[in-house]
């Protein structure tokens, strides 16, 4: 009788680089910002999101402006009448500047990176862009050792193209990588890149998921 051999156990690469996510990860909740977007509007405080999930028009229009195809103003204006569309009063011009102004940065993440970076880990952002000045008041040069937003690069997340991008420019194989993101269908995406995924919900948990996922206590 022979001794059944034990399984293979699955090789686990050492991650090397962590990927954060900006809107919701480094700043207070978007989809937060977009239901008080709603409740501004005096409608339903989930009707703008809700039309990026129902209306293909919304739809179309959040991916277009996030690769970079359109502008923040076109936007705008196509999302103010899909609003209008749907009974909401609301006028197109700086309807982007409303959103962003229910952002607030969380200086618990942003320590986050800079003390991951410090422990001798590759640090990158890969963000889909909202707005044409989204990211005022954040130096990510200096933040990163990588930057990838989806109006610059024409591809956005969940596409797994937009994943392979910030690896590359991490200069980082996807295995050896985390991505933090606060949409699950993002981390979805990210590990069906290869990517290790850590679903952000506030800073706290973020900090023991990431931390483990590096392997660090």
């Amino acid at each position: 009788m022979t001794t059944p051999k034990p399984a293979p156990t699955e090789h686990r690469v050492q991650a090397t680089a962590v990927l954060f996510d900006f809107g919701g990860v480094l700043t207070s909740s978007v989809l937060g910002a977009f239901e008080a977007l709603g409740e501004s509007l005096g409608c339903d405080p989930r009707l703008p999101l809700r039309l990026f999930g129902d209306d293909a028009e919304a739809q179309a229009l959040l991916v277009a402006h996030e690769e970079g195809r359109i502008g923040e103003s076109e936007f705008e204006q196509g999302f103010a009448a899909r609003l209008r569309a749907h009974g909401a009063e609301v006028d197109g011009d700086g309807l982007v500047r409303r959103i962003q102004a229910g952002l607030r940065a969380d200086t618990a993440m942003i320590t986050l990176v800079a003390e991951v970076r410090d422990a001798g880990f590759r640090v990158g952002l890969l963000s889909n862009s909202l707005g044409d000045d989204c990211y005022a008041g954040f130096d990510l040069s200096s933040m990163f050792d990588a930057v990838t937003i989806s109006g610059e690069v024409g591809v956005r997340k969940p596409a797994r193209r937009a994943y392979d991008i910030a690896c590359a420019r991490l200069d980082v194989e996807p295995g050896a990588t985390v991505m933090v993101d606060d949409l699950p269908q993002n981390i979805v995406a990210a590990e069906r890149a290869g990517l290790t995924g850590v679903l952000h919900r506030d800073a706290t948990g973020t900090t023991e998921r990431l931390w483990a996922a590096l392997g660090r206590s």
